[in-house]
């Protein structure tokens, strides 16, 4: 019995046309396939994001302050601390090192997810540079009360806080600086790092392939943050799915495109400090050279004092949290009553 030939390729089948159709016009059909993967990615990263959120609700309050939604925490009394985290952080990075408890035993301990990061917004009609969300966020702490306050920037928040105390100085009572970039060095992994904050072609990376690398890349850039110590074991707290969101990569790459230029941009005011300012780095950073940058801050403002921690890197809010302790108040015993 000889059944019917199915799918042949004899001239005129849809097959041979299809086939002939995809030889005829190659560069069509890669470019429908390649808008097929990225539609793809960007359902996949959209579901995580998604269910990053359900799994990581805020445990903090909510202001609307200029249009922008800001989340924030509030732990214990006393003195008003601020906490500003770094580039690609949020709350939950000061939470897991412990530093929020142990400060909020002496404390009225504020920390706020900075525009972009964690659960608060980021409108993009606005270029966030330290100095805007400097003026943001002295908005915020006026509506919660605070007047004053010692303040404690952590990276990229180390540039948050000196644009607070370059422009409010009244609001500064006194400064820590944990592992800042205070001056313009030539950056070429911040310039690839920037990719998906261009516009266009930045918010097609973001959406597909950014989240997908950002989670292959986790365990080096965790190494590199971390080094020479090991990640401690507190750090599994910190949520990586809300990291790696397409909003947060967003954020970050906009922040790393304006890290140099914000440096510039102070370059020249810090001798204007007048206030007690503590500066903490860790001895084997490896991703900002202390002696460039905490160094040198420390040369220009006659008052600071420098505290380089030996065996420890970038992240010495997690790995030497006790010492970052001992800064904050050292800082607030030489303010005035």
């Amino acid at each position: 019995m000889n059944l019917p030939h199915v799918g042949t390729n004899k001239p005129g089948s849809l097959v041979s046309k299809g086939l002939s159709s995809a030889q005829a016009h190659p560069y069509v059909t890669a470019a429908a396939a390649t808008v097929g993967m990225l539609a793809i990615s960007a359902f996949v990263n959209r579901q995580l994001a998604k269910k990053a959120l359900r799994d990581n609700p805020p445990n903090g309050r909510f202001l609307e302050i200029d249009g922008v939604r800001l989340h924030y925490v509030e732990r214990g009394s006393g003195r008003p601390l601020v906490l500003f985290h770094g580039n690609g952080s949020m709350i939950q990075d000061f939470e897991s090192s412990g530093l929020i408890d142990l400060a909020s035993k002496n404390y009225r301990v504020i920390v706020f997810d900075r525009p972009g990061f964690g659960h608060s917004g980021r409108p993009r009609n606005v270029v966030w540079t330290p100095a805007a969300q400097a003026d943001l966020f002295v908005k915020a702490l006026d509506r919660l009360g605070v007047r004053s306050a010692i303040v404690l920037g952590h990276s990229w928040g180390a540039s948050v806080a000196v644009a607070l105390a370059l422009k409010h100085p009244q609001f500064v009572d006194g400064l820590v600086l944990a592992s800042g970039y205070y001056f313009p060095t030539a950056r070429a992994d911040f310039l690839v790092l920037s990719a998906p904050a261009v516009p266009g072609i930045g918010d097609i990376l973001t959406y597909t392939f950014s989240p997908i690398i950002s989670r292959i890349m986790w365990p080096l850039l965790m190494k590199e943050l971390f080094g020479p110590r090991s990640v401690p074991k507190k750090f599994d707290r910190f949520p990586k799915a809300m990291a790696v969101r397409p909003s947060q990569i967003r954020a970050s790459a906009a922040e790393s495109a304006l890290m140099i230029p914000a440096a510039y941009a102070f370059d020249g005011e810090y001798e204007s400090l007048k206030i007690p300012l503590v500066i903490i780095a860790g001895e084997d950073d490896r991703l900002i050279d202390i002696d460039e940058q905490s160094g040198r801050l420390h040369d220009q403002v006659t008052q600071s004092k420098l505290y380089r921690v030996p065996g420890t890197g970038h992240m010495v809010h997690q790995t030497a949290t006790g010492l970052v302790i001992s800064a904050i108040d050292e800082a607030a015993g030489e303010v005035l009553p």
